[in-house]
């Protein structure tokens, strides 16, 4: 069996690998990103009807700032993010499962000011007519170099699951710097846009049919079973 990589930061990772390992996936974890709070100012709940959360880090990093704004419903992109809003205090007034732009069609029509609970790397939304949104950065993604036992294993054939832009052009740098060759490598990215940040030279490049973990396990189940490229460069 092929096995497969996840490279997401804690607490993510260690919930990729056990949902890979509950269905029988060769998986190994190996986070090359640290998420780190960001010094920001809350603005007034006041200028809101509800937040727009694409992370669960938005509320585990979020501080002190977030104590002023939880009078506001939060839209979460995902379980996880539900889960992890509900920790901090706030309710939640939908969970979404296709992405940050499929969430705005569950907002209710009376939230048109929203608060958009942001780390660095984020994805751009369009906005329903007649809505507006702030954001605010509240924690980053910090990049970590491979370690010796991932560069060994990324030697040969191996899957890597993609959970962001980020994460894929990052990855795409790390094997240029160890000499990685990309050819012997497949992705499975959690979106399109995700797939076209790795670049070009891998030996596959697929992405999930849904943007969320389940869908990207699911490919990743159909994939682990063919031995994949031998690299031909």
């Amino acid at each position: 069996m092929v096995p497969l990589v996840v490279i997401r930061p804690e607490p993510g990772c260690s919930a990729s690998l056990a949902a890979a390992r509950a269905v029988r996936l060769e998986a190994h974890g190996f986070p090359l990103f640290e998420v780190v709070a960001r010094s920001w100012e809350a603005p007034s709940a006041d200028q809101f009807e509800a937040i727009l959360g694409g992370s669960g880090n938005a509320f585990r990093h979020g501080g002190r700032g977030l104590a002023a704004l939880r009078r506001l419903p939060v839209y979460a992109v995902g379980d996880t993010t539900a889960i992890a809003a509900r920790e901090a205090g706030f309710v939640v007034a939908a969970t979404g499962n296709g992405g940050m732009q499929g969430l705005l069609g569950s907002v209710d029509p009376a939230h048109r000011r929203l608060l958009r609970l942001a780390g660095d790397e984020r994805v751009p939304l369009t906005l329903p007519r007649g809505t507006t949104m702030e954001e605010r950065v509240v924690y980053a993604s910090i990049p970590r170099p491979m370690p010796a036992d991932m560069i060994a294993l990324l030697r040969t054939p191996a899957m890597i699951a993609l959970h962001s832009a980020e994460a894929a052009r990052h990855m795409a740098a790390q094997c240029v710097t160890h000499g990685i060759r990309r050819s012997l490598l497949r992705l499975i990215a959690l979106s399109p846009r995700i797939a076209s940040a790795a670049g070009d030279g891998w030996g596959e490049v697929a992405t999930a049919r849904m943007p969320n973990d389940k869908a990207l396990l699911a490919l990743a189940l159909q994939m682990c079973q063919d031995p994949g490229p031998r690299g031909r460069d």
